[in-house]
């Protein structure tokens, strides 16, 4: 008797409506899997539905503020009704942060990014986990940054917000193992995304550069000399939540051009 296929996956993305996010929607439909999509940009994230829809796979979408509890939970309430199972989360929600020095960063700015790029993911984590389980297996990656590795000066809110996402996977890593959920950190360096462009930009209102040299002053510390493209960063991504992947847990990957190893 021929054995029965296995449902495809249902693979769960916040802030998916550019960048990483976006990236790994495609990826994930490439595969086959079944898409739970959110962002804030309502716009964008329909934009991306519709392409995805067009090309075969099945997404739903949603606009959704990680920072709420009670949509969080929503999101993971409609998987579960909409397709009958949670395999993959992707907490990739994410503000990012002016260059500012520590004592002119305002604090309402502070709590704002701690709002949506930590809080965020353990909300997300946390309506999450329970189905996972309940059907004993599960895959969550969170995105952080090397500035979750390392010190960034100027950046002291958008590292402290990536330092907890960093130290949130590794407890859910080891609180989660003997249930078969693994759970596991991606920590880009600069990548061109629609985030680093706008960074970009505002370093070059405010020193008078023109772009290009604040791109080569950005990068001149990554040892290849270049940013990551989102492709790069979405393999890694797509190689961490694999199927095949089954005994890396608890890890905070760096795809950073070599910028942590010197």
């Amino acid at each position: 008797m021929p054995e029965r296929p296995s449902p495809r996956r249902v693979v769960l993305i916040t802030g998916a409506a550019s960048g990483f996010g976006a990236g790994a929607a495609r990826g994930f439909a490439a595969q086959g899997a079944r898409l739970v999509l959110c962002d804030i940009d309502e716009k964008g994230l329909e934009t991306l539905a519709e392409s995805l829809r067009a090309a075969g796979a099945e997404v739903l979408a949603r606009r959704v503020d990680v920072t709420e509890e009670a949509a969080q939970a929503g999101l993971v309430a409609a998987a579960l009704r909409h397709f009958g199972q949670l395999d993959v989360a992707i907490n990739n929600a994410g503000l990012g942060q002016p260059f500012t020095p520590l004592a002119r960063t305002e604090a309402r700015d502070f709590d704002r990014i701690m709002a949506v790029n930590a809080r965020g993911v353990f909300l997300g984590m946390k309506h999450q986990v329970p189905p996972m389980q309940q059907a004993r297996a599960g895959v969550i990656l969170n995105i952080a940054s090397v500035a979750g590795l390392t010190g960034a000066g100027h950046l002291a809110a958008y590292a402290a917000a990536k330092h907890a996402v960093v130290g949130l996977t590794r407890a859910a890593a080891d609180e989660l193992a003997r249930h078969n959920i693994r759970v596991n950190a991606l920590c880009p360096a600069f990548a061109e995304t629609p985030l680093f462009a706008e960074m970009a930009d505002r370093m070059a209102s405010r020193t008078g550069e023109d772009a290009a040299q604040t791109r080569q002053r950005i990068t001149a510390r990554v040892p290849m000399g270049r940013v990551a493209t989102v492709d790069e960063v979405v393999q890694a991504m797509l190689w961490t939540c694999a199927p095949a992947n089954t005994f890396m847990t608890g890890q905070a990957l760096a795809i950073d051009g070599g910028l942590t190893a010197i």
